[in-house]
């Protein structure tokens, strides 16, 4: 999919109406971002993020701007938070996502204290410069991902979105945070199809194509479930976070085990033959490191034993 493509069907995508979490239809959402995943990966990072930016905005009582590509820039680095100061903010922030595709963003800041933000990026893109220089693979780089440097950068009006703290201490947070497990379900699925469709009947090959679909399996239903619990207990804060938590290392799992057993069974050719496939692995191996792994494991456990 070429840039032009891409971004007419990111387009086309984004103005589907997805159920917001907890609100009774959550499966759904879920169903649908893996079906975006599966279609495409880097359509997937681009379109979960805006469909995420909608759902803070609804959770905090906003609407999201008609015919506009939200992204949600969060990542946090230790001593390199953003300020924000008389209305603006300044200083840099790593992994941004759509980087000079989008319109708006939704940004922490971590400096006088934790804050979420929300700026207009086309209109103020004179004080905003992003360097995409130190995205170094082919994995995802039509998501333009990279550091964004903002120059006293004006937020929009009214602009500071929920309390201190607000943005990572909401059950929504957590629910939100199922979202990219869901895009990595859809994106190993889709190697899954290609395993599918390829006419290799040794014993052990079958064996892995096996396996493969009952991690599919699995991981869509752990899906399924996650979005009924959701739906049942939608301002339980310690559920969400165990909840999102479990899911997403049961669906790293899976996936990885799905990327290590597709290699296995199919060897080197579709991974250095076939650009669409080889794409496609690529970037779910990068996306399935989102999960934080031990780090989130240790966490959850320190949960539980509360």
């Amino acid at each position: 999919m070429t840039g032009a493509q891409l971004q007419s069907r990111l387009m086309q995508v984004i103005e589907q109406q997805l159920p917001l979490p907890g609100c009774g239809n959550t499966r759904e959402r879920h169903r649908l971002l893996a079906e975006i995943g599966r279609e495409d990966l880097t359509l997937a990072k681009l379109a979960e993020a805006h469909w995420d930016a909608v759902a803070i905005l609804a959770e905090a009582g906003r609407s999201s701007t008609p015919h506009a590509v939200y992204a949600v820039w969060a990542s946090e680095k230790p001593g390199t938070g953003l300020e924000l100061r008389s209305g603006a903010i300044r200083g840099s922030k790593a992994f941004c996502s759509g980087a000079d595709l989008v319109d708006r963003a939704l940004v922490t800041v971590s400096m006088p204290d934790s804050r979420l933000v929300e700026i207009d990026v086309r209109q103020h893109a004179e004080t905003i410069a992003a360097d995409l220089s130190a995205w170094q693979v082919g994995a995802f780089r039509e998501t333009h991902t990279g550091v964004v440097t903002f120059r006293d950068t004006p937020i929009v009006e009214d602009g500071v979105i929920g309390g201190s703290g607000w943005y990572a201490g909401r059950p929504g947070f957590w629910h939100g945070a199922c979202g990219p497990a869901a895009c990595w379900a859809g994106g190993v699925a889709g190697l899954v199809d290609a395993a599918t469709s390829m006419r290799r009947d040794d014993s052990h090959t079958l064996a892995h194509l096996g396996a493969l679909h009952a991690n599919l399996w699995g991981m869509l239903s752990l899906l399924d479930e996650a979005g009924r619990e959701i739906d049942l207990f939608p301002h339980d804060l310690p559920g969400a976070q165990i909840r999102a938590l479990k899911l997403r290392h049961l669906i790293e799992q899976m996936g990885t085990d799905v990327l290590r057993r597709f290699a296995r069974a199919y060897g080197p050719a579709p991974l250095s033959m076939d650009e669409s496939v080889s794409r496609r692995y690529q970037e779910a191996d990068v996306y399935l490191r989102q999960s934080h792994g031990e780090r989130d494991l240790e966490a959850l456990a320190r949960l539980v034993r509360q």
